[in-house]
């Protein structure tokens, strides 16, 4: 059977659970715990992003910066290298220049040089054995045969060692001309200088190395 409360019948709430608020607050303070907990958890996650972004920014802005300051880098390089270039090729040229005018200047210093030893070592052969001049001597004449009078002129040395010999050359040469041989200190040992009226040979070895320089340098 089933048992009926009537109104006014205290008994069931009597016998009823009694209400906990002391149980109910300590509810309440771990629930308030637990949300402070996440909200604490939140913040702190959302701090750390904050931390994050500021940085991302930060590095996004400092290579941005590295980008431009690089672009500019790069323009100013190219506007110095557009003024540099030039000069760079002047001065190439220059240099080559001054290469061409180095070797150029060498090569007339270094003939001469070896002039100046051949006409040493000519000196002192001619002043061993004064025959080595005659095939100079011989040519000037036998370029001048043929000229009615012709002037012979050697050095003092050379006169007394070739002038028979020029003597009888010429006779064979211009007989029917006249002709002088000169003792001269202004001819240099083993030349000479022939001279007639329509032009003048001479046959100093100086002047047959002034020939091959000029030749050799072109000037």
């Amino acid at each position: 059977m089933g048992t009926v409360i009537k109104s006014g019948d205290s008994s069931a709430a009597r016998e009823g659970v009694p209400f906990n608020f002391e149980d109910l607050t300590v509810r309440a303070e771990r629930y308030l715990e637990g949300i402070r907990g996440e909200a604490a958890k939140i913040i702190a996650s959302a701090h750390k992003e904050a931390v994050a972004v500021r940085k991302r920014a930060e590095e996004e802005g400092r290579l941005a910066a590295r980008q431009e300051s690089a672009k500019i880098a790069a323009a100013d390089l190219e506007r110095r290298l557009a003024t540099l270039l030039p000069a760079l090729r002047e001065a190439v040229k220059q240099i080559e220049e001054a290469k061409q005018s180095f070797l150029s200047q060498w090569e007339k210093g270094a003939v001469r040089l070896a002039g100046a030893i051949a006409a040493k070592l000519v000196r002192r052969e001619v002043e061993r054995d004064p025959q080595v001049a005659w095939p100079l001597v011989r040519e000037a004449l036998e370029s001048a045969a043929g000229a009615p009078h012709l002037r012979l002129r050697l050095h003092p040395l050379d006169h007394a060692a070739l002038a028979p010999q020029a003597e009888k050359l010429l006779k064979e040469l211009s007989p029917l001309g006249t002709a002088e041989i000169i003792s001269d200190q202004a001819i240099t040992r083993g030349g000479c200088r022939v001279e007639t009226q329509f032009s003048v040979i001479d046959q100093q070895f100086e002047r047959q190395l002034a020939r091959i320089e000029e030749e050799l340098t072109g000037t």
